[in-house]
């Protein structure tokens, strides 16, 4: 058992949406083996409640409140110091002063950083050895993200990346090992940062399949007869804003034309304005927050995933995939995942495959539930979280371990601060 310090961009509590759900399993992981201080945001007024179930989690923790909107104006000063938006934007004097005084208190073995925006905080401290999970590449999402945007959009989107990748690759550099949710990931970061390339390594998402999983007594959330086509995700993410708006203007009314009883339910919290706008659109419901995603992902017909900038590994597909459910996801994501297409998971790029797939499934109601049922023992079998985790034991073990320390002391604990 060492003492670890574990900085995370968001709250890990509770596991709601696709960082937190890593964020959150990592934690628990670390948890079952070391004392783990947090430090971290809240960025949703409604997480504040969980504050203290992550109290018990931890042997201290230290949250301070983000703002979004102010973070945003606060971040604008990158421009003037040359500096990544993203560092500026999760800056905060509190937690700095916090990280310093644990580092001075506890007999720390390492620390352990949840996204590249959080390494400013432990690069402080050189003396700690630091591991980084950085999850994706962030720095070309921000590329991604340009040619779609007008300028000056475009022109800060494609700033924000050159300087991202250059903040990545000073973290890789003096981090002990670097990890990314799947080795696409890792293999494009590897060339990008060529000198931390022997370093650098995959540690896959997983999902929790006794959680997620059919039960008979579920109640359907569908009106009687129609035919629900589903999406998850959080629904102020860009890259789900533009995956909805754009599957409901390009595939829903051409499925519509044959199935006038189909609708496309789309789940998740905080829906943008240009989301809720999709309502008034014929077969479109925005379901917003709910308390549970599972019934809407069992009873689907098909759960869609029609990601156009995405990412690594999708925890939204994992999840429908462990409910028995048939997907249809965009190529991309499927390439980060081990399962077989066309077996397990159907694949799609443009909108007229994304309407044979659905087709397909729809008029072949044994073959969805055929590709549901093996997608489910695919993950049960390659996506399961000790599993993958495993790599952040052996790279701790290699480590000197730190004897436990005092208890934490209660100026370590602190309530939010503004």
């Amino acid at each position: 058992m060492a003492n670890l310090l574990y900085l995370v961009h968001r709250m890990p509590y509770p596991p709601n949406k696709g960082d937190k759900v890593r964020s959150y399993h990592l934690l628990r992981h670390l948890t079952a083996r070391h004392r783990v201080f947090v430090g971290t945001f809240v960025d949703d007024p409604e997480d504040e409640a969980h504050v203290e179930t992550l109290r018990g989690l931890c042997a201290g923790l230290f949250v301070a409140r983000l703002q979004p909107r102010r973070a945003r104006v606060a971040s604008l000063a990158g421009l003037l110091t040359g500096d990544a938006l993203t560092l500026h934007y999760y800056r905060h004097a509190g937690l700095r002063r916090w990280v310093a005084q644990t580092v001075q208190r506890e007999n720390l073995a390492a620390t352990v950083v949840f996204s590249s925006s959080m390494a400013q905080y432990a690069q402080a401290h050189p003396e700690l050895p630091m591991l980084v999970d950085f999850v994706d590449v962030d720095s070309a999402k921000w590329a991604d993200y340009a040619p779609r945007h007008r300028w000056p959009l475009s022109w800060l989107y494609r700033r924000e990346g050159r300087r991202l990748l250059a903040c990545e690759r000073a973290v890789a550099a003096q981090a002990r090992r670097s990890f990314f949710a799947t080795e696409k990931e890792a293999a494009l970061f590897r060339q990008r940062a060529p000198e931390c390339a022997g370093r650098v390594e995959a540690m896959d998402n997983g999902v929790d399949t006794d959680y997620f999983s059919g039960d008979a007594a579920r109640a359907s959330p569908f009106q009687a007869g129609e035919l629900p086509i589903v999406f998850t995700g959080a629904m102020d993410y860009w890259p789900n804003v533009d995956a909805v708006t754009w599957f409901a203007a390009e595939v829903l009314p051409r499925l519509r034309e044959a199935r006038p009883q189909l609708r496309l339910h789309i789940v998740g919290r905080s829906p943008t304005a240009e989301v809720r706008a999709l309502a008034a659109s014929p077969g479109v419901v925005v379901s917003g927050t709910v308390p549970d995603v599972r019934p809407y992902l069992q009873h689907a017909a098909v759960v869609v995933a029609p990601l156009r900038l995405a990412r690594g590994v999708q925890n939204k597909i994992l999840e429908a995939m462990a409910m028995g459910r048939p997907v249809v996801a965009a190529s991309a994501c499927v390439e980060a995942l081990t399962a077989e297409p066309g077996r397990e998971i159907l694949d799609a790029a443009t909108a007229d495959e994304y309407l044979r797939c659905i087709e397909l499934l729809l008029q072949a109601p044994d073959r969805a539930a055929a590709i549901g049922q093996a997608g489910r023992v695919h993950v049960q079998r390659a996506y399961t979280w000790p599993a993958h985790l495993a790599v952040l034991d052996r790279q701790l073990a290699a480590l000197r371990p730190a004897a436990p320390g005092p208890a934490p002391a209660r100026a370590l604990n602190q309530e939010p601060v503004a």
